[in-house]
């Protein structure tokens, strides 16, 4: 099977997750993302791409936060305004969505990505 687009080898996985929790030991590790959110953000009116954003809650828990991103690459968050010549003003709604199962306590411990 040839590669898939924008993939890398495991062997890379494993050097960059590595680098990363020698060079950031007490950050996140990584982030369990529901499938359901990934599909809603894509659904989106206007989203061509997404963006995560990373966060800290008020008790100190890291977030990742995704948002559409538009054609333009600009982030599709908000009231959104789709005015035309031949209809009323349609507001539409990007969303940000919050996933919140950051790694320690979600992590898969078997995984050689998570040392």
């Amino acid at each position: 099977m040839p590669p898939i687009e924008n993939t890398i080898t495991l062997e890379t996985g494993i050097q960059w997750t590595t680098k990363w929790r020698q060079e950031c030991p007490d950050n996140c590790r990584a982030f369990l993302i529901p499938k359901i959110d990934l599909i809603e953000v894509l659904q989106e009116k206007h989203v061509v791409n997404v963006r995560a954003y990373m966060g800290i809650d008020d008790d100190g828990i890291e977030k990742l936060i995704i948002v559409g991103v538009d054609a333009d690459g600009k982030d599709v968050i908000g009231p959104i305004s789709n005015k035309s010549a031949t209809t009323n003003d349609e507001i539409e709604f990007g969303y940000l969505y919050d996933f919140t199962d950051p790694c320690p306590n979600t992590c898969d411990n078997s995984s050689p990505l998570n040392g």
